[in-house]
């Protein structure tokens, strides 16, 4: 059966994707503009970090460091992607000072929660107490703006820097506000969750690896590796194997069965394979067998999930 595409997202929509944790849409929507603004910039980086790709981040933020007289929110929004970069880098001085900009520039506790990003930075820089305080105004601000998004956020955050908290049951708050319409917020709360269970007995490790492969199968999914790695790191950590990534699988394969494989996922069947590649059916059926074998699934009908076609 033929795949129907999806239709093009708009730009403008891209915010509320990332919230949504759809990042592989927001990407192909943003990535699609011939001529993107600040906001989109700032956005788009944003969405590099997540996936990892710094490289790529590095080059978005040398732009809008050349972007000048800037003001309002559009200023912010470039600050504040510039020090999520910073964070991202280990830069937690100039990362804190770039979130104590964005506060002065645009003050929005929903879309641009800086108190909640400069937190982490400041107990890594020595200065816990001011951290703290700026975590729990920020819970203060999420729950007075009535955004579940923004009260799981900073419910991680108190978590994270507060030492007088139930962090578990903290967690659990910030995990049932997110869970279900803000899936990489809930991805990261889940794997914070996972990372105190895992240090406790009973039936904890248990629920700490249904967590994590939750988390396994969303990063891998949107392709978010840095997540994905700490949910690695963390099933090891319990003995447990974590599963092949899809994009390192995928680059397992030759070329001739990597075509094979997506021709099968879009579902081509053999015979119609073998009359475009110019090869018998019985060569379409080894290439099968072995992209099977190297990509860990049963046959073709897991195909079209590690092609991103269903």
């Amino acid at each position: 059966m033929p795949v129907t595409p999806l239709a093009a997202t708009p730009a403008r929509d891209c915010p509320g994707l990332v919230r949504q944790g759809r990042i592989t849409e927001a990407l192909e929507a943003l990535t699609a503009q011939p001529d993107p603004g600040v906001a989109d910039l700032a956005l788009l980086l944003e969405c590099r970090l997540a996936r990892g790709e710094m490289e790529l981040a590095l080059q978005l933020g040398d732009r809008l460091h050349r972007v000048h007289g800037l003001a309002g929110e559009d200023a912010a929004r470039a600050r504040w992607a510039l020090a999520e970069l910073d964070a991202a880098t280990g830069h937690d001085e100039a990362a804190a000072e770039g979130y104590r900009e964005v506060g002065e520039l645009h003050d929005d506790p929903v879309t641009l929660p800086w108190r909640s990003a400069i937190a982490p930075c400041l107990l890594r820089t020595g200065e816990a107490r001011a951290g703290q305080r700026l975590a729990n105004e920020q819970l203060a601000l999420a729950r007075g703006s009535g955004s579940a998004y923004a009260v799981a956020g900073a419910l991680r955050t108190v978590a994270a820097v507060c030492a007088v908290v139930d962090r578990e049951g903290t967690l659990r708050d910030a995990l049932a506000l997110a869970a279900g319409h803000h899936e990489r917020l809930a991805a990261q709360i889940a794997t914070d969750l996972a990372g105190l269970l895992a240090l406790r007995g009973g039936d904890a490790p248990a629920e700490a690896v249904s967590l994590l492969r939750e988390t396994e199968s969303y990063a891998d999914l949107e392709d978010l590796w840095p997540l994905h790695a700490r949910a690695r790191r963390l099933l090891e950590r319990l003995g447990e194997t974590p599963t092949t990534p899809r994009a390192e699988a995928l680059a397992r394969l030759t070329t001739s069965e990597l075509r094979v494989a997506r021709m099968a996922a879009a579902g081509t069947t053999n015979r119609a394979i073998a009359d475009e590649t110019g090869v018998t059916v019985k060569a379409v059926e080894w290439h099968l067998s072995h992209a099977y074998r190297k990509l860990g699934v049963p046959g073709r009908g897991d195909l079209a999930r590690l092609f991103r076609l269903a």
